[in-house]
């Protein structure tokens, strides 16, 4: 499900990847004509999790189609943090009066590291075996190293080697994110979930 502007709403902070992050996917079924009061309960309770520390962002995408669930999103910069969070008075809050929620959660899934490059919203299936994604990363990682290199390296000789590496890391940071990894997960998606 491809997000627009105005089916997400997200709060974002950049960390480095695969630091032990967890990325927390939610989704809700919810009964029709109860979108609007379950649109509210979710806003509220993403911007109660956002106040707690270790909380690095989260998002919220409404059903591709009608009668398809909702999902909620949720970083944390560690399972600590994630934990805080779950057993914490101001979640159970949320869920101590059920009346009127009309809303259930159908799945739930806690992704570490490169897994979130890899994990399509909504599948059920888990995150492919870790030498798959090293493959597919590598393969993301040599046309830019290789652009890199080819395209900045020259112009880059003459400053320091700190300098020059912080250029090459937000390019890759950029790219791999951006535009590597959902391109080669999309073009290897058969391969990576066989």
């Amino acid at each position: 499900m491809a997000p627009t502007r105005s089916a997400m709403r997200q709060e974002h902070t950049t960390v480095p990847a695969d630091n032990g992050e967890v990325t927390l996917l939610i989704a809700r079924q919810v009964e029709e004509g109860y979108e609007e009061a379950f649109e509210q309960w979710a806003g509220e309770i993403l911007a109660a999790a956002r106040r707690f520390s270790g909380h690095l962002g989260h998002g919220l995408f409404r059903p591709a189609a009608p009668g398809a669930p909702w999902f909620l999103v949720h970083r944390f910069r560690d399972s600590a943090a994630l934990e805080r969070w779950q057993s914490s008075k101001e979640r159970a809050l949320f869920f101590s009066n059920c009346t009127g929620h009309h809303h259930t959660e159908i799945a739930r899934r806690e992704l570490t590291g490169m897994e979130t490059w890899f994990a399509k919203p909504g599948a059920s299936r888990p995150a492919p075996p870790r030498w798959k994604m090293a493959i597919s990363s590598g393969l993301a990682i040599f046309p830019i190293s290789l652009l890199g290199n080819a395209v900045l390296g020259p112009y880059l000789t003459g400053l320091p080697l700190v300098a020059r590496t912080a250029v090459f890391t937000v390019l890759f940071s950029v790219l791999m994110t951006y535009v590597a990894m959902p391109t080669t997960s999309r073009l290897l998606r058969r391969w990576l979930h066989a």
